[in-house]
């Protein structure tokens, strides 16, 4: 167990400089390739208003007319040391672990990301919970089912959950439950404004149920396909021809058999959501890391969308490294591959 530890801890700090020098290649080299110049590139640092002297001035500063492993050399060193950043006016330090500097609010960018967290990690936390649950009860229920009615309704709902987008539920479930009954709060009510844990429910149940009833629809049917495998089994066969009770052959024997590909995408699903539900925050105007990167977008302010980038590849192979993890506990023999 401890071996396999320690090599999936190495693989994970191996694949955080793969991370690196695949998000250098996307912002820096590959516009490169194709035919930017170092000016095109700093244009995305100062903003729309910038003029063309202050562009050159500011690709100067950043050192983009430096060969491309200089460049990159630099881009690493920002992230491990920190580094200093020439606005012209003066000189500011961004501290270690540096995600980027923004010229246009003249801050750092890790302690922007870091502020808005909480709200998606609240907004990840609570809808993963909603869809985990729902998603493997359903498919457990619907595999046990099998051909019934229940089964196809089941299903049915699933296909309409992976098919309709966010936008049009969170539209759809706004208007009706916050606009039209006054159920729950309408956009913008940002769960770090609750007085209790039942005013944060409360704020944060729609956009968690809107949320989840899309991923619970995949969760669904991976479930239902994975029991309907296991099920089959000559162990579960077994383990009913020694007397086990119904519920301890289908939850002990079949669910955790089909639970790994379910971890699998649960640990890749969670950590693109804390990297940024970006149609969930915005359509319920909730001040996310999601909605912090459609503003850098629309503000063309390149480092918050760097930053924002990074830290979900962050989030992506911390989760990956917990599903890891996780599958010597579901599976033991994973302790001994």
């Amino acid at each position: 167990m401890l071996t396999y530890l320690i090599r999936r801890l190495i693989g994970a700090i191996v694949l955080l400089f793969i991370v690196s020098a695949v998000v250098f290649a996307i912002f820096f080299l590959v516009p490169r390739i194709a035919g930017a110049t170092a000016d095109d590139l700093a244009s995305r640092y100062v903003g729309k208003s910038a003029g063309a002297e202050q562009i050159h001035q500011t690709a100067v500063r950043l050192g983009f007319t430096d060969p491309v492993w200089v460049q990159y050399g630099r881009f690493v060193k920002g992230i491990v040391a920190g580094a200093d950043y020439d606005t012209g006016a003066s000189i500011d330090h961004c501290p270690a672990p540096c995600l980027g500097y923004s010229f246009i609010t003249q801050n750092p960018v890790l302690p922007d990301l870091l502020d808005r967290l909480p709200v998606t990690l609240i907004l990840a936390a609570g809808a993963a919970l909603l869809w985990l649950v729902g998603g493997v009860f359903t498919g457990v229920v619907s595999a046990l089912r099998r051909g019934s009615a229940l089964d196809r309704s089941l299903m049915g709902v699933a296909l309409a959950g992976v098919s309709l987008p966010i936008f049009f539920t969170g539209l759809l479930s706004l208007s009706i439950f916050s606009y039209g009954l006054k159920w729950t709060y309408g956009g913008g009510s940002s769960p770090l404004d609750a007085t209790s844990p039942l005013d944060l429910v409360h704020r944060m149940l729609l956009p968690w149920i809107t949320l989840a009833f899309l991923y619970a629809a995949a969760y669904a049917r991976l479930t239902r396909a994975g029991m309907l495998e296991t099920m089959g089994e000559d162990y579960i066969r077994t383990a009913r021809a020694k007397g086990l009770r119904e519920r301890d052959v289908v939850v002990k024997h079949g669910l955790r058999a089909a639970l790994t590909p379910i971890l699998t995408i649960f640990g890749l699903d969670l950590g693109l959501l804390l990297g940024g539900a970006i149609l969930t925050e915005t359509t319920f105007s909730l001040p996310g890391i999601g909605q912090y990167a459609v503003q850098a977008i629309t503000n063309n302010d390149l480092p918050k969308v760097l930053g924002v980038t990074l830290l979900g590849a962050i989030f992506i192979i911390v989760a990956n490294l917990v599903v890891d993890l996780l599958y010597a506990v579901v599976d033991p023999r994973v302790r001994t591959s």
